[in-house]
């Protein structure tokens, strides 16, 4: 799988998600959101390991599982009740943050034809979790800022010519890139 497929694949989707219409029931904004994060925890994984990038693959595992792991225990341990009322599991989203993870991975590994659609992907899939009632906008960011720190954290660049990395302190944060020329 060449990164231009992938790119292909990825945008292709992006598309598909945009074009649900506002309207649609909250299950099937959550079966689209379901299905939208299985594809991108799918790419995140699938393409390295088709291209025998082990080092690829470990990185992606390691990145959506640690949002996987954050995302676990802070559930078990903040107790609030999802908008339709079914469990007190709400916070963060869980399809978020993997979905997140997965198009930080993406980004991170094979650069920004591959990682804007992917973004944007993981958005629809945040975006889905509010129309299905099963989040509210807090419960969504926070998913993707725990899976974004931890694509963006774990997994580095196959082209080692760029580097991409996330600070933050009492003051603020924002991200130092560097390069070499």
């Amino acid at each position: 799988m060449t990164v231009r497929t992938l790119t292909l694949g990825v945008a292709a989707l992006a598309f598909l998600a945009a074009a649900t219409p506002a309207a649609a029931d909250p299950d099937d904004w959550d079966d689209a959101g379901t299905a939208v994060r299985w594809v991108l925890v799918g790419a995140a994984l699938a393409a390295p390991a088709v291209q025998s990038d082990w080092n690829g693959e470990f990185q992606a595992i390691g990145s959506i599982g640690a949002a996987t792991l954050v995302t676990t225990g802070l559930k078990e341990t903040i107790s609030k009740e999802r908008p339709d009322g079914s469990d007190n599991r709400s916070f963060p989203s869980g399809h978020t943050s993997s979905s997140f993870a997965a198009a930080a991975t993406l980004t991170n590994r094979y650069g920004w034809k591959v990682g804007l659609p992917a973004h944007a992907l993981a958005a629809f899939v945040g975006a889905s979790r509010i129309e299905a009632d099963r989040h509210d906008v807090v419960d969504v960011l926070a998913g993707a800022a725990i899976g974004s720190l931890s694509g963006f954290l774990i997994t580095r660049k196959r082209d080692d010519g760029v580097v991409i990395i996330p600070w933050a302190d009492g003051d603020g944060a924002g991200l130092l890139i560097a390069g070499r020329f």
